[in-house]
């Protein structure tokens, strides 16, 4: 009798506010029917499985491109850390001869204001070599103190160190090379330089043995495997480059300003110098990792086009159940409006709860996603990033707050834009045809 005489009031109330105590837009009995709408109930089995499907679709839609987004986003960023805490951010090369005077070259770069600092390198490739491999390498001949100013080089230094390298005749090599060539510090490596010393019979490769003096680990398996350090002075003797080097590299307070320097550098160094950035360098591999992002997105998107589509579905099929529910609140007082709004809000619940769902799983998951590869990859026994084909070593995720929000609020308006027909349909019922055969 307590049951009955609870849904007794519960109506009297109902009827009370559609009748006009409360008519207000968004009113509570509106919220208090949605919410009823979404409670599933034995004969309404059906239409709560395609709303939990829509929730999940959302849910999962909003998360997986969060992730996706941040993954790339994170790629992106860890490769533009690699290559600029190696590589200069703008290079100097001098065009029709040695560039001899690379010293006042570099003390006019270094007055430009943006400027940090410019460092002369000798760069050559060679063929490194011990009993047990050879390889190709890239050599990289650059003072100490240029060298020991890069926190990405002088931070990684696993074995040895750079102390005294300037007067030494020896070289630092990465882990990967390492261990392809089977050595550790104090070993020695031969490096042979087919543009060699050139000789009344020709040009003959140069060869020489050098001991590794440190061993560093930069995260980037291809600079890892590659790359060669060697004393400025040593690598103009051995690529006979007497008082000459190959470019200046420079370093400057903005790296995603470099475009603006570029005049002011070409006016200090003169019409002989040819100067480029790191972006005109590596344009082609950034624009790549720029296509496959925003193609990503478009992809990963239309999962989220298709769990709105799902709510649509689901709330045409509920507009049809509740066709003598919709009736009897018609007869009882409540506009069109209000009906609509009861179905907007019941559309909508489903959208912004699987969307916030969404956001929450999809922050766990990129806080947590190298820790989730690395477990996935102990249970499946399989190698989910393979450094040697992605570069890194580490699975990176880094949320943009901007592009995030973008997400939600793309989600967000894809779930409301979801419940506007269905809702309009239901405030267009006619009573007397729902009523009629009841």
């Amino acid at each position: 009798m307590t049951g009955s005489n609870d849904a007794r009031a519960g109506e009297s109330g109902l009827a009370d506010a559609v009748g006009g105590a409360d008519t207000r837009a968004f009113a509570p009995f509106e919220w208090m029917l949605a919410l009823r709408y979404l409670r599933a109930r034995r004969r309404e089995g059906f239409i709560s499985v395609i709303a939990g499907f829509s929730f999940l679709g959302i849910m999962l839609g909003v998360a997986t491109l969060i992730i996706v987004m941040a993954v790339m986003n994170g790629f992106r960023s860890e490769l533009f850390a690699k290559i600029l805490g190696v590589n200069g951010h703008m290079v100097v090369q001098k065009v029709g001869g040695p560039f001899t005077d690379y010293e006042e070259i570099a003390k006019r770069v270094m007055a430009v204001p943006g400027v940090r600092k410019a460092m002369p390198l000798i760069e050559g490739q060679v063929m490194v070599s011990t009993p047990r491999r050879a390889s190709g390498a890239l050599v990289r001949g650059m003072r100490e103190a240029d060298i020991k100013s890069l926190p990405l080089v002088a931070g990684n230094v696993r074995q040895g160190s750079f102390d005294g390298f300037d007067g030494k005749a020896a070289v630092a090599i990465g882990t990967r090379m390492a261990d392809v060539l089977g050595v550790t510090v104090g070993d020695r490596i031969t490096l042979v330089n087919p543009r060699g010393k050139k000789t009344v019979f020709g040009t003959t490769p140069s060869i020489k043995r050098y001991p590794v003096t440190a061993i560093f680990e930069l995260g980037m398996s291809e600079y890892d495997r590659t790359i060669i350090f060697m004393p400025l002075a040593e690598a103009q003797r051995y690529f006979a480059k007497k008082g000459s080097v190959t470019v200046l590299e420079v370093i400057v307070d903005d790296p995603e300003a470099v475009g603006a320097l570029h005049g002011a550098l070409r006016r200090a160094v003169g019409p002989t110098i040819y100067v480029t950035d790191w972006r005109q360098r590596n344009e082609s591999f950034f624009t790549v990792l720029e296509v496959e992002r925003n193609v990503m997105f478009l992809i990963l998107s239309l999962i989220v086009l298709v769990a709105a589509l799902n709510i649509i579905s689901g709330l045409m099929m509920l507009v049809k159940d509740k066709g003598r529910d919709i009736a009897i609140l018609r007869t009882m007082g409540a506009s069109k409006g209000a009906i609509m709004r009861v179905f907007l809000i019941t559309g909508a619940s489903i959208g912004v709860v699987g969307t916030l769902a969404g956001l929450v799983l999809g922050i766990i998951v990129c806080i947590n996603i190298d820790s989730i590869r690395q477990f996935i990859a102990r249970l499946t026994g399989t190698n989910l990033f393979d450094a040697s084909i992605y570069y890194l070593q580490t699975l990176p995720a880094d949320m943009d707050v901007r592009e995030t929000t973008s997400v939600v609020l793309m989600a967000l308006a894809l779930s409301v834009l979801a419940t506007l027909y269905p809702s309009w349909r239901a405030s267009t019922l006619d009573p007397v045809e729902a009523l009629r055969y009841e």
